[in-house]
């Protein structure tokens, strides 16, 4: 690994660290997971952007594989392995540790770190970066809708559900979110990305990574449907209770 690919990933986890303390200090009365969610869209947003621009053909942006990567392509990887470590660690300080997002963390530190240290198969980590974070933004939305007051409303359930009639208009890119974005991108772009990265000559190490988010991503697929039907199940049973008033 080439020392300013080192150095750019020790910047950034000064720089999340930092940019989460000065959201802190902004923001005094939110909680602790609101900055982190604030500083997390952020890094989402710049993810998507790098991991764009790095691509080499866009008549094939899966090609080159299995392949020495670009300048581009590695720096937008030590950006992401920069804010893992950080939230890696805010993850640890959160009240409720989520043993699922800890080894998300950990699968893709170790992959992304491995493909850095290989400065190998930069076309399908940044593939695997633009799909894992493009749903990102919005997610954290969600919660970040909770905190400021539209829990169980529609406003809310425009990001939770993709639609709302109230809101439809406002928050068209909510429903490409949960309802497109996320379904796409996790379990029809990331399986098809998963059996390229096996198939093709790359290290084991890479290949378990890209299997391990993968499985994430479905478990995660599955608590997001889960949450959906409950969504709709509560809202049903208070339309019922209040027609029956």
């Amino acid at each position: 690994m080439d020392d300013s690919i080192l150095n750019l990933i020790v910047f950034g986890v000064v720089s999340w660290t930092t940019l989460f303390l000065l959201t802190r200090k902004l923001f005094p009365n939110r909680s602790f997971d609101f900055c982190n969610r604030l500083v997390s869209t952020i890094h989402a947003i710049l993810a998507v952007t790098l991991s764009l621009i790095s691509v080499q053909d866009w008549n094939c942006p899966l090609c080159p594989l299995a392949s020495r990567s670009s300048h581009k392509q590695m720096r937008a990887l030590a950006v992401t392995v920069g804010y893992l470590i950080y939230d890696f660690v805010c993850c640890l300080f959160d009240k409720q540790v989520k043993i699922d997002n800890l080894i998300h963390h950990l699968v893709s530190v170790v992959g992304l770190g491995a493909g850095l240290a290989y400065e190998w198969c930069g076309s399908e980590m940044v593939a695997a970066l633009c799909v894992t974070e493009i749903s990102s933004p919005f997610l954290h939305m969600r919660e970040i809708l909770k905190e400021l007051g539209y829990k169980d409303t529609d406003f809310n359930l425009a990001a939770d559900v993709s639609f709302s009639t109230k809101f439809l208009r406002l928050f068209t890119f909510n429903v490409v979110l949960f309802a497109v974005i996320f379904s796409c991108a996790r379990m029809i772009g990331g399986p098809y990305l998963t059996y390229v990265t096996l198939s093709a000559d790359n290290p084991i190490l890479i290949k378990a990574m890209a299997l391990g988010l993968q499985l994430v991503s479905a478990f995660w697929f599955y608590k997001i449907a889960r949450m959906i039907m409950y969504k709709f199940s509560k809202r049903n049973k208070a339309k019922i209770v209040h027609l029956i008033r």
